[in-house]
């Protein structure tokens, strides 16, 4: 069975399942209602990371409810 993950709704971070707080930005807002999968290995080089203002390497949800 796979883990749930937590999405952060400011940042779109994933964080583990049992996160009280986003581990990137530090925000309580989590959910587990998101879509879609990124995985941002070089923010500076990225296009991606650009339009999503992400700034440090990770996962992030492309579509977070």
């Amino acid at each position: 069975m796979a883990e749930s993950r937590l999405a952060c709704r400011e940042c779109h971070y994933i964080n583990h399942g049992d996160a009280q707080a986003c581990e990137n930005c530090g925000s309580s807002s989590l959910t587990e209602d998101w879509a879609g999968y990124v995985v941002i290995t070089h923010p500076e080089r990225s296009e991606i990371a650009e339009e999503m203002n992400v700034r440090e390497p990770g996962g992030y949800a492309l579509k977070v409810r």
